[in-house]
C-alpha cells in the first residue's frame, strides 16, 4: 500500500496565505522545508519525522498583542487565529461551525488544601463540543484539510480522537473515516457512527490502527489526521497553552493583560505524545512573543501499563522502546508513542518530571476530581490528577506554586470505569 517513508500521494500540497506560517523545521534533525514542500513527516525519518511548524513571530507581534485577544468577544480558539498557521478566509467561513476550546478553568481550593498547596487550577477539557481535549487538533486540522481541498480526512482512534475528527467533520460538511480498535469503549464508538462518520473496526490495538490508517491514506490519496503525523494537530493542541496563560491572568485582580501569567507547573497525561508536545509548542510561542515571562515546568504523567515515554525520560534517552501496554486509562494505551520524542523534551527541557501511576491511583483521582472540584473526568483525564496527588506525596512541589491539572476527556466517555471508581448506587 505504498512506501512507508514517502509522503501520501493524490493529495495536492497547497501554498498557504497566512504570512506568519514559514514552513516546517524536523522536530529529529533540524531539516527546514517550507510550506508547500512537505505533507506531514520528515522523509529522512519516515514515519516518526515529526515537523514542526515554523511561525514568523515578528509578523505576530504586528499582528496582534495580548489586549487585543484578550479584547475578543470569540470565545474559542479562534481567537488565536494570528498565532496559527491557516488562512484567514478559511477560519472566518469556518469559525462559527466549530466552536471549540475556551473551556473552563476552575480555581480548586478544597483540592488544594487537602493536598497543602496554594494555588491550583484544573482546566476541564470535556467540556468541548464531542467532550474532549482532542477537538482542538481536530477544528485545525479541518479547517486546514478545507483550505487544501481534502475531500477525506482519516484518522486513527481509541475513541477521543476519532469523536473529535467525526464532530467537527460533520460541522464543516466533509467527509471523515475513523480506524478504531474493536475494544474501544461504545459509548466512544457512538459518537463516530452519530457524526456520520465511516468506521472501520481494526482487529487490532491502537498502534495497528495508526498504521492502517497511514497505508489507506496513502493509497486513496485521503488527508491524514494522525496524531503527531500530521504536524497541524499540534497546532491546534497549543492553543490550551495561550488559554491558560490568558485566563491565569485575567483572573489576577491587578491584571493588566499587557502581559499574560504562565503557571509554575502543568500536570498533563500522555499517550501518544501529541498532547504534552502541543502544550510545550504553546508555551514556547508566547515566551518567543514576549507575552509570558517564563516557560512552566511541564509534569508527564502515564499509567504504569503505558509508560514508554516516563521510562525514556527516566532513562535520560530519546529512544523510545515499545511496550506492552495495558491500563483502565484506555486514552493514553499507547505501544509506542507516535509523538514520543517531543513529548520526552517537553518534561526535559522545562524541568519537569515524569511520573508514573497504577489505575487504582487513577480511579482514585477520578472520585476525587468529581467530588472536590466537579469535574468529571474519563482515567486518561484523571491521570494527570492522580500524577499531581503521587508529586505532593514524594515532595516534587512547593506549596506556593501554582499549579494547572489537564483533564482531557469527559467522564462519559468511558462509563464502566466511572461506575468502578465511583461504587454501586
Amino acid at each position: 500500500m505504498g512506501n512507508r517513508r514517502g509522503q501520501p500521494q493524490g493529495l495536492p500540497l497547497h501554498k498557504n496565505n497566512m504570512a506568519n506560517f514559514l514552513g516546517y523545521k524536523c522536530s529529529l534533525c533540524g531539516a527546514e522545508y517550507a510550506p508547500d514542500q512537505i505533507q506531514y513527516v520528515c522523509p529522512k525519518h519516515g514515519d516518526m519525522g515529526n515537523l514542526d511548524v515554523v511561525l514568523d513571530y515578528a509578523a505576530i507581534k504586528k499582528a496582534a498583542s495580548p489586549e487585543s485577544i484578550s479584547a475578543s468577544r470569540d470565545n474559542s480558539i479562534w481567537r488565536y487565529a494570528p498565532l496559527l498557521p491557516l488562512d484567514l478566509r478559511v477560519l472566518k467561513e469556518l469559525g462559527d461551525l466549530m466552536r471549540v476550546g475556551w473551556t473552563p478553568m476552575y480555581r480548586a481550593e478544597r483540592l488544594a488544601s487537602s493536598l497543602g498547596l496554594k494555588k491550583l487550577f484544573v482546566k476541564d477539557d470535556g467540556r468541548n463540543p464531542t467532550a474532549s481535549f482532542k477537538d482542538r487538533a481536530s477544528a485545525v486540522v479541518v479547517a486546514r484539510a478545507k483550505e487544501i481541498n481534502a475531500p477525506v480526512i482519516a484518522a486513527a482512534s481509541t475513541g477521543n480522537a476519532g469523536a473529535a475528527l467525526a464532530g467537527m467533520a460533520a460541522a464543516a460538511a466533509s467527509k471523515a473515516i475513523i480506524f478504531a480498535p474493536k475494544t474501544a469503549p461504545q459509548a466512544k464508538v457512538a459518537q463516530l457512527l452519530m457524526f456520520g462518520a465511516r468506521v472501520l473496526l481494526v482487529n487490532g490495538n491502537y498502534d495497528q490502527a495508526f498504521d492502517l490508517t497511514l497505508q489507506a491514506s496513502r493509497e486513496f490519496g485521503w488527508y491524514c489526521r494522525n496524531t503527531g503525523y500530521n504536524p497541524f494537530t499540534v497546532e491546534g493542541k497549543k492553543t490550551a497553552a495561550y488559554e491558560i496563560c490568558e485566563q491565569l491572568e485575567i483572573s489576577n485582580p491587578q491584571s493588566q493583560i499587557s502581559k499574560w501569567r504562565a503557571p509554575d507547573r502543568v500536570f498533563v497525561s500522555v499517550g501518544d505524545g501529541n498532547i504534552i508536545s502541543g502544550i510545550w509548542k504553546g508555551f514556547k510561542d508566547l515566551l518567543a512573543l514576549g507575552w509570558i515571562e517564563k516557560m512552566p515546568k511541564l509534569m508527564g504523567v502515564q499509567s504504569e501499563g503505558s509508560a514508554a515515554c516516563a521510562n525514556a525520560w527516566r532513562d535520560n534517552t530519546e529512544t523510545i522502546m515499545p511496550v506492552v501496554a495495558n491500563t483502565i486509562a484506555y486514552s493514553i494505551s499507547v505501544d509506542l508513542p507516535r509523538d514520543g520524542v517531543r513529548a520526552v523534551r517537553a518534561v526535559r527541557e522545562t524541568n519537569g518530571v515524569y511520573v508514573v501511576v497504577s489505575d487504582d491511583e487513577i480511579l482514585a483521582a477520578m472520585r476525587d476530581l468529581a467530588r472536590g472540584v466537579a469535574v468529571f473526568a474519563e482515567p486518561a483525564g484523571a491521570t494527570a490528577y492522580a500524577g499531581l496527588v503521587k508529586a505532593v506525596k514524594e515532595k516534587m512541589i512547593d506549596e506556593n506554586e501554582t499549579v494547572v491539572v489537564m483533564n482531557t476527556g469527559n467522564g462519559l466517555k468511558d462509563v464502566k470505569s466511572a461506575m468502578q471508581a465511583a461504587g454501586e448506587a
